[in-house]
């Protein structure tokens, strides 16, 4: 978001507002405002006025889990305000608060009169991308109703329906049309004088399929209170290190935003289940790669996310081809998605499977589980589910064809599967895309761990010596295939993918350290990755590098070529605690808490990747989410990798 947009996010709901608290409807850019529900936005104007004028911010909206600010009527020294405005918001679960407090500043009785300009425009998120596609709506229609204490928009689509209700206490004594689609709710307030007024407004979203029966709270303060009580559940009973305040720090910050980032989602039978979202603005939704890691990164401290995230995914689990979401039988799901544009087949990702590494990624995490937990009981439910993935794996996946995973550029949707999915992510050292079908690097490492966790979970849970000694045969060869294939002798170093034609694109990248963590390389070549990664063109201070600086591919605010992911970098450091290169683990722990600190011990989803030689402070990359449930738990993977130190 931008400095003027500040983010609230509870659920599967978010607003965006300025820094007065207002939503001025923008479309296209890099952070629209708006309030959001299931990829809708539901008011797209929120607009307060003061006699007929625009306040000006005394003191603007900071960030936090409520938006307060303090405003007056725009003025000069010699004219003192005749009043001033005290402003809170906060978002429920489907819902938006406000309350506005009018506080006179003269000895003499006064009147004041308010005005919110309000509209919900229903525009789906896709459409609100700076990517210039345009969508056909045929036949939608959108109302206004007023109401005895505000006004309802409603939108219809074919059998498409959402509406946003306004209402406000004390009613308005007015709403107007403003000639816009837009309505005025208006007051007018006598003040006593130094008398104050309050109005409570609230809002609440109903999306289409919604039939919850919804109420929305009073004020922002209980909203709030909800918050924080989640908020301190998912803090409480960890262990944080007493040793280094900073990363304690940070993992408190991490566990709080993950707890605002659950969103709903059905598991096998139906059961209600809150998952990790991936991230917020343009991600709170379910992704499968995304709420795999979190839950990963998460298992020692709260394997409730492990619990949840894997029968949801197993309940979208693919059992058919579908050329248009990518599907497959056995194949875990990318993204799932719930708004107009998705519902009507406009874009493809109301289930999409365009993920190369989700499946082995879900095998990984039902393993980990199961030896963290003991929770054999999720592994026997799962046995289905666990299976169609490992089939998926060895035949469409490609392991048993090409002895490696294999994706496909997807034109209506991804170009690449693995986690870097910008078109040009995958990418030799002079920047070449790589052409055909792509084998990436770190999706085998995935893969030959998923073999090894579901072979011990056939031994120890299923029963099945057969089928564990087959999968463990299936690792042990995908080993040997990979350090032949991928290892590149003249660098030291593995390439970050084969492309069709079963040549090494030989960008430098940070994938490498995925293999680290998966434990698919032997030892020997395990710690010469792990020290290159600490080299100064891939480590810049505050992080490993996507891509090694000094290449042609490099841009230091490229989305994967030579940027800092923290998620990447906790991966990274799990895998040098495993090869037992700990002091390299614990530079790449300290310059990510360092970066944390900067930003209020907050990780955001990418940095720049410029170095700290020459920026002493982290450098946003400009279009990064906000909050991001893989950065939100990448502290937790620090504490494990490193503990205290």
């Amino acid at each position: 978001m931008t400095d003027r947009h500040h983010l609230l996010v509870h659920g599967g709901t978010f607003a965006a507002v300025g820094d007065g608290g207002d939503i001025s409807g923008v479309r296209g850019g890099s952070s629209p405002d708006g309030l959001f529900v299931r990829d809708a936005r539901h008011l797209s104007r929120w607009q307060l006025t003061v006699d007929g004028a625009v306040p000006e911010a005394l003191t603007p909206v900071a960030d936090g889990d409520m938006a307060r600010c303090v405003l007056v009527p725009r003025g000069g020294r010699q004219e003192p305000p005749a009043h001033t405005l005290f402003r809170e918001q906060a978002v429920g679960d489907g819902s938006f608060v406000e309350s506005l407090k009018v506080t006179s500043n003269r000895p003499v009785p006064t009147t004041v009169r308010l005005a919110v300009t309000a509209d919900a425009d229903f525009t789906d998120q896709f459409e609100l991308r700076s990517d210039y596609r345009t969508y056909a709506k045929t036949g939608a229609t959108r109302s206004r109703q007023v109401l005895d204490d505000g006004v309802e928009f409603a939108y219809q689509r074919g059998e498409w329906r959402s509406c946003t209700t306004v209402t406000a206490e004390p009613a308005p004594d007015g709403v107007e049309e403003t000639g816009t689609g837009a309505r005025r709710l208006v007051w007018t307030l006598d003040l006593e004088p130094h008398g104050t007024a309050e109005l409570a407004l609230r809002v609440m979203a109903r999306p289409h399929g919604d039939k919850r029966a919804l109420r929305v709270p009073r004020s922002p303060s209980v909203l709030n209170e909800q918050l924080l009580a989640l908020e301190g559940e998912y803090v409480q009973g960890v262990s944080f290190p007493t040793g280094w305040p900073e990363l304690a720090a940070a993992c408190a910050r991490g566990l709080s935003d993950l707890a605002s980032l659950q969103v709903p989602a059905a598991g096998l039978d139906g059961e209600e289940l809150k998952v990790p979202a991936a991230g917020a603005p343009w991600f709170l939704t379910l992704l499968g790669r995304d709420a795999l890691l979190t839950s990963l990164f998460a298992l020692p401290y709260r394997p409730q996310l492990a619990a949840a995230t894997l029968p949801a995914l197993a309940a979208t689990q693919a059992t058919a081809v579908g050329p248009e979401s990518v599907s497959q039988p056995g194949k875990i799901v990318h993204e799932v998605r719930h708004g107009e544009l998705a519902h009507f087949g406009q874009v493809p990702y109301g289930r999409y499977y365009g993920s190369v590494d989700a499946t082995p990624l879900f095998l990984v995490l039902l393993g980990a589980y199961v030896e963290q937990t003991g929770d054999t009981a999720l592994a026997r439910r799962l046995e289905p589910n666990a299976r169609a993935a490992i089939g998926w794996m060895l035949d469409h996946g490609g392991l048993t064809s090409r002895g490696y995973l294999v994706y496909r550029a997807d034109q209506g949707g991804l170009a690449n599967q693995n986690w870097k999915d910008s078109p040009g992510a995958i990418c030799g050292a002079d920047g070449t895309r790589a052409s055909g079908p792509v084998m990436a690097a770190g999706a085998q490492g995935y893969a030959y761990d998923a073999l090894r966790r579901t072979a011990w979970v056939a031994r120890t849970v299923w029963q099945d010596e057969t089928y564990a000694a087959l999968l463990e045969q299936a690792a042990s060869d995908l080993r040997d295939r990979f350090q032949q294939d991928f290892w590149m002798r003249d660098r030291s170093f593995p390439a970050l993918a084969l492309d069709g034609e079963g040549r090494q694109v030989d960008a430098l990248a940070s994938d490498a350290g995925h293999l680290l963590w998966s434990g698919l390389l032997d030892k020997e070549y395990g710690e010469l990755v792990g020290r290159r990664l600490l080299e100064p063109d891939f480590f810049s201070g505050w992080g490993v590098r996507t891509l090694a600086s000094g290449q042609a591919a490099y841009h230091p605010l490229s989305y994967h070529r030579g940027s800092v992911w923290p998620h990447d970098n906790a991966l990274i450091t799990l895998g040098l605690s495993r090869y037992g290169l700990h002091d390299e683990a614990r530079t790449v722990a300290h310059a990510l808490v360092d970066a944390a600190t900067a930003a209020g011990h907050r990780l955001p989803e990418v940095l720049a990747g410029y170095g700290r030689d020459t920026h002493p402070e982290p450098v946003p990359y400009p279009h990064a989410c906000v909050r991001e449930s893989r950065s939100a738990a990448a502290p937790l993977a620090l504490l494990t990798a490193v503990g205290g130190a």
